[in-house]
């Protein structure tokens, strides 16, 4: 089976340069249009966009971004690699499949640095870890990865995936836990579904997949396509500058910095909402704090490509220098060899040092 440590070496070149932000605060093009795609209803996930947006962090930088709600969470990656949005927010395995698709599309920062996909049980199920599993029923979303996601739990806990019932309910998975419908799930939030099972005094189990035996990678990330990149390079290194400002504010002060995302969505529960960012602020940063928010860790992106082809989710390899960069990040550059990614996959490209099986 090919081998994806040669990728990680080249790719931790990326980390290597570093670069001065080259657009001071306020200077640049006065109030630079950009457009950004979440990737579902504003939540708490996306706090730190909405804090940004309310206390000027973007106009400080010369920008006004529109910041959108997608019509069809499953449209963001195509509208990105299209053009049509100047940058959107996707999942790490997401963009990983489209970009082996040959979409033109770049993870260019991590909003969420690990999964926040888990196993989740209640007491009635008696899972007091992934060995419990064995003969019980588990609900998924029905997405092919997030499967992936329960054979490798179970290999770890030395079963066979066949020993794990499964059932697609689809997106009630708290609701089809809480009806006795299954033992358990995989693919709710352990920030949003397992909070909200603790505030309806259910006592979840909630365990990461990361805790698991899957590798870790970024929930979500910020994409962009590399025309967009090359174009608007320092409309993009300002914008990722803003939002990791409002990060930063958010984590200072979780119980002001839930106000913004609030406002954009009046819907959404307070207390519900105040409990799952005040759970969720520490995924925004990267464990190194001497690293900037946002930071892409090369080589945990070059584990998980590799588990993704393991585990048949990608045919091939993919050239992951043109799949993530940390170019756009505060403080970084393009580093030794490194250049901005320069348009769509080749699917024959491969990077200096990788050697297939």
């Amino acid at each position: 089976m090919a081998l994806l440590l040669a990728v990680a070496t080249v790719l931790g070149l990326a980390a290597c340069g570093e670069k001065q932000e080259d657009v001071a605060a306020g200077q640049g093009p006065p109030q630079t249009k950009l457009s950004l795609l979440l990737d579902y209803l504003p939540n708490p996930d996306h706090a730190g966009i909405f804090q940004a947006q309310d206390d000027g962090s973007f106009r400080k930088v010369g920008l006004d971004v529109d910041v959108r709600t997608p019509d069809d969470p499953a449209t963001v990656l195509k509208l990105v690699a299209s053009g049509k949005v100047d940058v959107g927010i996707t999942y790490e395995p997401e963009l990983l499949l489209a970009r082996a698709q040959g979409q033109d599309v770049t993870a260019i920062a991590a909003l969420v640095q690990r999964p926040l996909t888990s196993l989740i049980s209640l007491p009635k199920g008696r899972i007091t870890g992934a060995k419990d599993l064995k003969g019980k029923t588990v609900g998924t979303a029905g997405i092919p990865y997030q499967d992936a996601y329960l054979d490798t739990i179970a290999k770890t806990a030395g079963l066979q995936p066949t020993d794990i019932k499964r059932v697609d309910v689809g997106f009630n998975l708290n609701q089809a836990l809480i009806s006795g419908r299954v033992d358990a799930t995989l693919g709710a939030f352990w920030n949003v579904e397992g909070v909200e099972l603790q505030q309806k005094n259910r006592s979840p189990r909630v365990l990461p997949v990361d805790e698991l035996g899957v590798p870790n990678y970024a929930e979500l990330v910020l994409v962009a396509r590399g025309d967009t990149l090359r174009r608007k390079e320092s409309s993009i290194r300002r914008l990722v500058r803003a939002i990791g400002q409002g990060y930063t504010t958010v984590r200072d002060n979780p119980r002001e910095g839930v106000k913004p995302l609030l406002r954009a969505n009046p819907e959404l529960d307070p207390d519900l909402q105040t409990a799952s960012l005040e759970r969720t602020v520490g995924a925004f940063f990267p464990k190194d704090p001497k690293r900037p928010w946002g930071w892409l860790d090369t080589d945990e992106w070059a584990r998980y490509a590799q588990w993704m082809l393991d585990n048949g989710l990608l045919q091939k390899q993919i050239p992951l220098d043109t799949a993530v960069t940390t170019d756009f990040l505060a403080g970084e550059g393009a580093g030794v060899g490194r250049k901005t990614p320069d348009g769509a996959a080749r699917p024959d490209q491969t990077l200096p040092g990788y050697r297939g099986s």
